[in-house]
């Protein structure tokens, strides 16, 4: 698909402001307001909300206009608009501007299933509208800031990836699987590593305790790939005690480990000290006493180096930047239906595994 078929350049949104909207400003979506209020060369035209009285308050709070429906929002004239709408609402939200050609940021996941996430992907290339999925976690500073090191220096290829998210219940998204609620970060991150590949094997288990969907789920996805084969343990919990968000790869030649919370990050790279390490595998090979020997002396060891900029900021800048070309996004809607598919095979696995969810009410 094409997302430039002319239409940027006929509007000039290269050359003027860009009207921007919000659907939906809770949580999440009064954050997108603020960005587009305060993003030089932006205008917030308005928001949308099921509840008028808290559309009126962020209207009031960034001195624009609360709309009573998408449909008034559109007739206002907008550009770009964030959908920050409850999952099983993105569809009926995002499909009048979709269907105008206007570009739509929909917040993670794509959809709540794979029919209906294909169905606002269709709806998007019918109409050359740019689509990004908001998987905000590509924008954290500390998986930026991986990125960056591994594209200037050497490429890390994964063979095993570890991934811990887990926090105490909030509460919220309790509509929903840990999966699609929590752990569909992760996924998109993963199959960013796997160059956009689906797994191709996948093991699942989980539980529901408090909810009647699971509330901890650990997925063991692999794929088999002409490089070599790549594991990775995902493990998603609304059920702990405390908040943590740590990703650790392993590579043939290097070892990565992201500290989401912490915001810090450490790269490992094994051929800084190729020379040395031969020698240490044929002391070993002769069966000599090493155990005097300091392992963080064979390796390179670099502090990532992280920057302080908003995640939601970057993110946004990218669908903005999109919008105005008119080309591909950073997360575009094949990206997203991936997660979402990757998403649905785990919670059924881990339902032809366990059987169907429901709530024990006994944690252990």
């Amino acid at each position: 698909m094409s997302y430039n078929d002319g239409r940027s350049n006929r509007n000039g949104l290269a050359d003027r402001t860009l009207r921007c909207g919000v659907v939906g400003v809770g949580r999440m979506g009064q954050h997108h307001a603020r960005v587009y209020a305060n993003e030089p060369g932006c205008e917030l035209v308005g928001v949308v909300d099921a509840s008028l009285s808290r559309a009126q308050e962020i209207a009031d709070r960034h001195e624009t206009t609360a709309f009573e429906s998408e449909e008034a929002l559109l007739a206002a004239g907008v550009d770009a608009v964030s959908i920050a709408v409850p999952t099983t609402a993105h569809f009926h939200s995002a499909r009048p501007f979709l269907q105008a050609g206007v570009g739509c940021l929909i917040e993670k996941p794509l959809a709540g299933d794979t029919d209906t996430a294909h169905n606002i992907k269709q709806l998007a290339e019918a109409h050359h509208a740019v689509l990004m999925v908001g998987h905000i976690e590509r924008f954290n500073p500390v998986l930026r800031a991986m990125r960056k090191a591994t594209e200037a220096g050497l490429k890390v290829v994964p063979r095993f990836i570890e991934v811990h998210r887990v926090s105490p219940m909030t509460f919220r998204s309790v509509d929903t699987s840990v999966v699609m609620d929590m752990m569909i970060h992760d996924l998109d991150v993963v199959l960013m590593l796997m160059d956009g590949q689906e797994p191709d094997e996948i093991q699942a288990a989980g539980v529901a305790v408090v909810t009647e969907h699971e509330d901890i789920c650990n997925a063991r996805l692999t794929w088999r790939r002409p490089q070599g084969n790549c594991v990775a343990n995902v493990t998603a919990s609304r059920l702990a005690l405390k908040t943590e968000r740590v990703t650790r790869i392993t590579g043939e030649n290097a070892y990565i480990k992201i500290d989401y919370g912490n915001k810090s990050g450490t790269l490992i790279r094994r051929t800084a000290n190729e020379i040395q390490m031969r020698e240490v595998r044929e002391q070993l090979r002769r069966g000599e006493d090493l155990t005097n020997l300091k392992w963080s002396e064979l390796v390179n060891i670099e502090p990532l180096t992280i920057d302080d900029a908003e995640p939601l900021l970057m993110e946004l800048r990218g669908f903005i930047d999109a919008v105005r070309r008119g080309e591909h996004p950073p997360i575009d809607a094949e990206a997203g239906f991936a997660n979402v598919r990757t998403a649905e095979r785990i919670v059924r696995k881990v339902r032809e595994t366990m059987g169907s969810p429901s709530p024990s009410g006994n944690p252990s």
